[in-house]
């Protein structure tokens, strides 16, 4: 049972939980096992490799089968990626010659000869009704007959699996790292907690779980073996109740509350009672879900329990049968008296709540003695303010910089992005700069110290991921904005999908953009060759699942952005198909090979979002002439139907003018705190590691580091993140 929580350990840690079984000769089956890793881009650490060599060779098989379907998902080589053009990207037909192509197949069949008459008498003809159109013509097997066999290169991705400590000790680690997270996880990382959770809920937990959603999840599991309950706010029961059936523990969406057993109800009740009895003050909470409570009282019958009155209040307060002022609603009065100096005076007692204020505080005072309190009471709270608010209060004055007239982009929790004018006035320039200070100094003061930091200069360009749903879930994936060099001859960027239930058509599209975001070109189904690349061709039914793919030559590109993009044409969303991620390959313009391989993969993405429209990322070319990616993790609205690469340039260009423009916070700016006088900073040049212990942060783990040091890497970057 336990063996089902190994493919988290190996997808969050890279590391291979230590491999059990009878001692034996298993040097020949663990090469083998590498060889097949080697395959997929991956490979075994030698610390790995000589383990498994200890082993017998029925062990180590039985290893490999369960690492080896693991990572082949990861990648995204779990599924068959065919073609619609066979050749490709040799071959690939004129658009409007293959359009004629699929007519004139159209008109020579009996079933279909009528209709197709009948549409060109009317000037205008369905792609989607013509047979030879949209369909695969030949199988998988086919397929990899033509194509030559994939010449290994220099630049071929390499991702090296550690040795790792026993399965149970990873899960316990693993558990510890998530519960404890100082930043929201996406909604994979919760269901992974989740599943954690209900294994550890009995062994060692995290000293302090400073995010709701992950308490939650956490109160869920102890919940079930009757552990006590960890909750210090009236929302956290309501986010346990909408847990226990399943509901979005964020509160952001709906959720339909059911009833529970009386164990659980005496549970959340006496919860509940103790927190208000507490600090009755709390009941504020209470306005901002009104509703819900309401539903949630139906559910759990607090008059059959007079025993726990400061719970029965919470739901007088939602009915509106008891008054509980809220802060915000204090603050808002204050406000709009002028009184600014009182409201930052009520506000210093939620010190988190003050610094999302910030800026609207700073532009409400209208003289510099209220700016002067505004910015003494920064200084006086911040050692209570979370790191990572204070990391994104930091950020937003960083780009706050700026003259009004930019543009403003707006990103949710789920990726749906829009843009707008930013009309806001310049925050003043002096007090900018004392709270950027002030914020500098904090974060200066809670970063732990470093003796010797070991830096890969690769991984200095990377976004702080300060929520969880600023990345998706996958291989390669980097938060959004970060920035990261593209080094290969061929870019060439897939989606695969498959339909649950309905008939479901995505198009890969890519805009290739000009310096000013004017449109340069694209490839789409509607484009399908270009002096650029290809497009391997339109497939517009999944229920085997389908894949399609542009290749890019990146010298020959005239453009200054490339966008790719995922337009869902018809059919089932992101969220209701089975299974649908995008991903970007690079290659040497002599390696060949099969339209996917896995080992050329740099990205390999979930598309998990709202919206009709994917951006998952933006090439740019830079002014040294060389390209780099910027992560996007975005999701447009778009139209119900029919969304296309040139129907949606206008907004996708207003889009990344703001996104490319906004500077966010990264690895370098913490790394810059960390540099102090006492600590020793080596970039690493990919060779040589110190002998001593370190305190590394890249993007892979080297080998031969000291067993004392400390490693961060794209897995659990979040740590760099402090309390």
């Amino acid at each position: 049972m336990v063996h089902r929580l190994e493919p988290l350990v190996i997808r969050h840690t890279h590391r291979l939980p230590r491999p059990t079984g009878a001692i034996g000769e298993g040097a020949v089956a663990a090469q083998q096992f590498d060889a097949a890793l080697m395959s997929v881009g991956f490979k075994l650490s030698a610390e790995l490799l000589a383990h498994l060599s200890g082993l017998s060779e029925g062990a180590v098989v039985e290893t490999a089968v369960r690492t080896l379907g693991t990572v082949r998902e990861m990648v995204g080589d779990h599924v068959r990626h065919n073609v619609y053009f066979i050749d490709f990207p040799a071959n690939v037909p004129d658009t409007f010659e293959f359009w004629m192509g699929c007519i004139a197949d159209a008109l020579a069949d009996d079933e279909t000869r009528a209709s197709t008459l009948e549409q060109l008498s009317a000037g205008v003809v369905n792609l989607l009704t013509l047979p030879s159109y949209g369909n695969y013509r030949h199988t998988y097997a086919e397929m990899l007959a033509h194509h030559d066999e994939l010449i290994a290169a220099a630049g071929d991705r390499m991702t090296v699996l550690h040795l790792g400590g026993t399965l149970d000790e990873e899960i316990t680690s693993l558990y510890l790292a998530l519960a404890g997270s100082t930043t929201p996880l996406g909604e994979d990382g919760l269901g992974d907690l989740r599943d954690l959770a209900g294994h550890c809920a009995d062994g060692p937990q995290p000293e302090d779980i400073p995010v709701r959603e992950n308490r939650a999840v956490v109160n869920q599991a102890r919940l079930m073996t009757g552990s006590s309950l960890l909750l210090d706010t009236v929302t956290d029961v309501l986010r346990l109740a909408c847990a226990l059936v399943g509901g979005d523990v964020t509160l952001r969406e709906p959720t339909r509350l059911r009833a529970l057993p009386r164990s659980v109800r005496r549970a959340l009740l006496a919860g509940l009672d103790a927190v208000v009895a507490v600090s009755p003050a709390k009941l504020a909470d209470v306005h901002a879900h009104r509703e819900r409570w309401k539903r949630l009282g139906e559910r759990l019958h607090p008059h059959e329990y007079p025993q726990w009155p400061h719970a029965a209040d919470v739901f007088a307060v939602a009915r509106g049968e008891k008054t509980a002022r809220s802060l915000d609603s204090r603050v808002a009065e204050l406000l709009a008296r002028g009184d600014t100096t009182a409201a930052v005076e009520l506000l210093k007692a939620a010190p988190g709540k003050l610094f999302r204020s910030l800026d609207q505080l700073l532009l409400d005072s209208f003289t510099q003695d209220e700016r002067d309190v505004v910015v003494a009471a920064a200084g006086h709270v911040v050692r209570d303010v979370s790191g990572r608010v204070v990391l994104s209060v930091r950020q937003h004055l960083h780009n706050r910089e700026q003259e009004t007239g930019g543009q403003r982009v707006f990103v949710n929790r789920l990726g749906r992005a829009w843009v707008t004018d930013d009309v806001r006035r310049p925050v003043f320039a002096r007090e900018r700069g004392r709270l950027i200070s002030v914020l500098d100094a904090e974060l200066r003061r809670r970063l732990p110290a470093a003796d010797h930091l070991l830096i890969d200069p690769e991984v200095l360009d990377v976004a702080l991921p300060l929520s969880g749903n600023a990345t998706a879930s996958g291989l390669g994936v980097l938060p959004r904005g970060s920035v990261s060099r593209v080094d290969g001859e061929l870019l060439r960027f897939f989606v695969h999908w498959k339909q649950t239930a309905n008939s479901t058509d995505y198009d890969l599209s890519a805009a290739l953009l000009n310096a000013d975001y004017s449109t340069a070109s694209w490839l789409s189904y509607t484009n399908l060759r270009a002096v650029e690349g290809e497009h391997s061709g339109d497939i517009t039914n999944a229920p085997d699942g389908a894949s399609e793919f542009i290749n890019l030559r990146l010298d020959a590109v005239r453009a200054d952005c490339i966008v790719p993009q995922v337009n869902i044409f018809s059919g089932e969303g992101f969220e209701e198909v089975e299974e649908s991620f995008f991903g970007f390959m690079l290659r040497e313009g002599e390696q060949q090979g099969r339209p996917f391989e896995a080992r050329t993969v740099r990205l390999k993405s979930e598309l998990r979002g709202p919206g009709r429209v994917a951006l998952p990322l933006v090439f740019l070319r830079g002014g040294d002439g060389r390209w780099r990616a910027k992560w996007l993790h975005l999701y447009l609205k778009g139209a119900p139907s029919s969304n296309t690469v040139e129907g949606n340039r206008v907004t996708v260009a207003a889009l990344l003018r703001g996104i490319v423009e906004c500077e966010q916070l990264s690895v370098r700016y913490l790394t810059e705190l960390m540099s102090g006088s006492a600590t020793t900073l080596t970039l690493w040049d990919g060779k040589t590691v110190p002998a001593g212990p370190v305190t590394y942060i890249g993007l892979e783990r080297p080998a031969g580091l000291h067993p004392q040091s400390r490693i961060v890497t794209p897995e659990n970057l979040r740590d760099l993140i402090p309390a």
